[in-house]
């Protein structure tokens, strides 16, 4: 028998020592913006590093899921056992034996007919990869701008929009709406292993990053590819390396003329003159340029932006990456951002609010949940499985100007429920219907729950944090 509590007082303690370790390295990389870290592969095999990765990787809501070995992490408790797979996995690692298994890829569908690529790793190789994350991610975080918010602690999709509407509530009227081709699929590896060597200088943990980086993939019809470029999507290392290769965008806006480093002065006397000011908003792959200056501003810098990123192998996509007015309006991250006027008023403001494709999206769960669910089941099943989704979906939406859309999901949620019973009771009245599974009113319910109704969901404002997002490694310490 495994004693609970003595492996969770393990883990406390080891979650207290890695906390401070990152605490270190993160100001030194902050006081030192040129510092190269040469001893960092033994804490990438400390056992508390790699006890807090196994059990981030045992929390991940992949671990049911199997890598090429055919190992779960169940199996890994319940037949290797968890101490013994760390003390195995350490020694690999500590007499340089350890090589990563390739990942198994998965194709999963996206909208439009498309399929991405995911590459499932074997969960010993997500373990070291979790370690090699706890350790080198708060020396990156301390190089990383303010501009970036995908897959950073601390930061959310929410901040990037509300930077947005911020920014083009403020004449930056203008925008490049980025869209990278195959990011994670086409990143050069000696562009990124360049931009890493610059803060790590320890050639075992640079090994392992690159032995990750060219481990391969087992495809779905078993045949064996290399990785000659790009991070397995789905990896865990792979978001901390795309924005460690992305932030070469970050670091030319950051610099340049117009950017964010001019003061209010300087950015009037270049309004003055005729030349934009911009700044970059990016969340993983995904960023938005936006412009106070005209449409041939933004064309320019669209050029400029595809210059910089081909020199870590990104190529920008001629379709999507497109250049719209704030008037027009644009999608990011599921929302959509565009300026209009308020109604009984001459004045006009930037409103934030569900895009048409996440609507649709959430309509289509809805839809299929009601399709699939056998009608021999009880109402009760169907808003089990419904619920959450209904849920989860409007917190996230609710930051903004969403009723009218929380309102019309309502609508169609509710008459797919009832046509769902309608099918389960074919000859059943409309007075009956309510009586047995409305309570008496219109909203479908039971005596455990009712649905979920999106249209009661009371709408927020979510507070543009800016510069002020708190770091998770406090500067004392």
């Amino acid at each position: 028998m495994v004693n609970t509590d003595e492996s969770e007082l393990a883990l406390f303690r080891a979650e207290r020592r890695v906390r401070e370790i990152q605490t270190k390295l993160h100001r030194w990389a902050r006081d030192d913006p040129h510092r190269r870290f040469d001893d960092l592969f033994n804490l990438v095999a400390d056992p508390a590093f790699l006890l807090v990765a196994w059990d981030r990787v045992r929390g991940n809501k992949g671990a049911r899921t199997a890598g090429v070995d055919g190992q779960t992490v169940s199996y890994v408790q319940m037949v290797r056992g968890v101490e013994g797979f760390l003390d195995e996995l350490r020694a690999q690692l500590r007499d340089r034996s350890f090589r990563p298994l390739p990942a198994r890829e998965r194709m999963i569908p996206k909208a439009g007919g498309k399929r991405r690529r995911l590459g499932i790793a074997a969960v010993r190789d997500r373990v070291v990869q979790a370690s090699l994350k706890l350790v080198l991610e708060p020396i990156f975080e301390a190089d990383f701008l303010p501009c970036s918010y995908g897959f950073r602690p601390n930061r959310r999709t929410h901040d990037a929009v509300a930077e947005i509407r911020h920014l083009t509530s403020h004449s930056y009227e203008w925008i490049v709406e980025g869209d990278i081709t195959a990011c994670f699929d086409e990143i050069s590896h000696s562009g990124l292993m360049d931009r890493v060597r610059e803060r790590v200088g320890d050639k075992r943990v640079l090994a392992l990053v690159k032995a990750f980086l060219k481990a391969g993939i087992l495809g779905e019809d078993r045949v064996l590819r290399a990785t000659d470029t790009g991070t397995p999507q789905g990896s865990i290392l792979s978001p901390l390396l795309s924005n460690v290769a992305l932030s070469v965008l970050d670091e030319h806006i950051a610099r340049a003329p117009g950017g964010p480093a001019v003061s209010r002065y300087q950015r009037a006397k270049r309004r003055a003159q005729g030349l934009p000011n911009y700044r970059l908003v990016r969340y993983a792959d995904d960023w938005c340029l936006v412009i106070s200056g005209t449409q041939a501003d933004a064309e320019a810098l669209r050029e400029e932006i595809a210059e910089i990123l081909s020199t870590m192998g990104l190529r920008l996509s001629p379709e999507k990456t497109v250049i719209t007015h704030i008037d027009e309006g644009l999608d990011f991250l599921g929302w959509r951002i565009q300026r209009h006027r308020k109604r009984g008023t001459d004045r006009s403001y930037v409103y934030t609010y569900p895009a048409r494709k996440a609507l649709r999206a959430v309509m289509g769960k809805v839809k299929t949940c009601c399709r699939r669910m056998d009608t021999n089941q009880p109402l009760e099943v169907l808003l089990r499985r419904l619920n959450p989704v209904l849920r989860g979906w409007c917190a996230h939406f609710r930051p903004g100007v969403s009723s009218a859309t929380f309102a019309y999901l309502s609508a169609y949620t509710w008459a797919r429920v009832i046509g769902w019973l309608r099918r389960k009771h074919r000859r059943i009245t409309w007075k009956d219907l309510r009586r047995r599974h409305c309570a008496g009113g219109w909203w479908p319910a039971t005596t455990e729950r009712a649905l979920f109704n999106p249209a009661k969901m009371r709408t927020t404002r979510y507070r543009y944090r800016g510069s002020a997002i708190p770091s998770p490694w406090p500067a004392a310490g």
